[in-house]
């Protein structure tokens, strides 16, 4: 199924999600290959958790789930700060069969929060 047209929307819904990354590129959301959503993408914050050490982390579209399309590469986060790596105003959206994926430097070091709407 395609995704839904914009203009012919019949719900939304606004979620957030999170999780702590690891040295392992993962999925951090993703939108199922059969789902019939849109899901746009508000807002991507990733905040270090170490009081210390700085973090690097690598922020990726990954279209149709064979491509990682680098949003962030190599972007560091100072110990005991955050960084917004999207914003709403970017239009980033994922279709079916995309995900949004991320990794860190280091394991447990830096915390990944995304805000966004399912559309459909």
């Amino acid at each position: 199924m395609a995704a839904p047209n914009l203009l012919n929307l019949s719900n939304g819904f606004g979620r957030s999600t999170g999780t702590t990354l690891t040295t392992t590129l993962a999925s951090v959301l993703s939108n199922g290959s059969n789902s019939g959503n849109l899901i746009k993408i508000n807002s991507v914050i990733i905040s270090n958790i170490d009081g210390v050490n700085n973090g690097d982390y690598n922020l990726s579209l990954y279209k149709n789930s064979s491509t990682d399309l680098y949003i962030s590469w190599s972007v560091t986060v100072p110990a005991d700060s955050a960084l917004i790596a999207v914003t709403k105003d970017m239009g980033l959206y994922l279709e079916e069969n995309d995900q949004l994926r991320a990794n860190a430097s280091v394991n447990g070091r830096l915390n990944c929060i995304v805000s966004y709407e399912v559309l459909y």
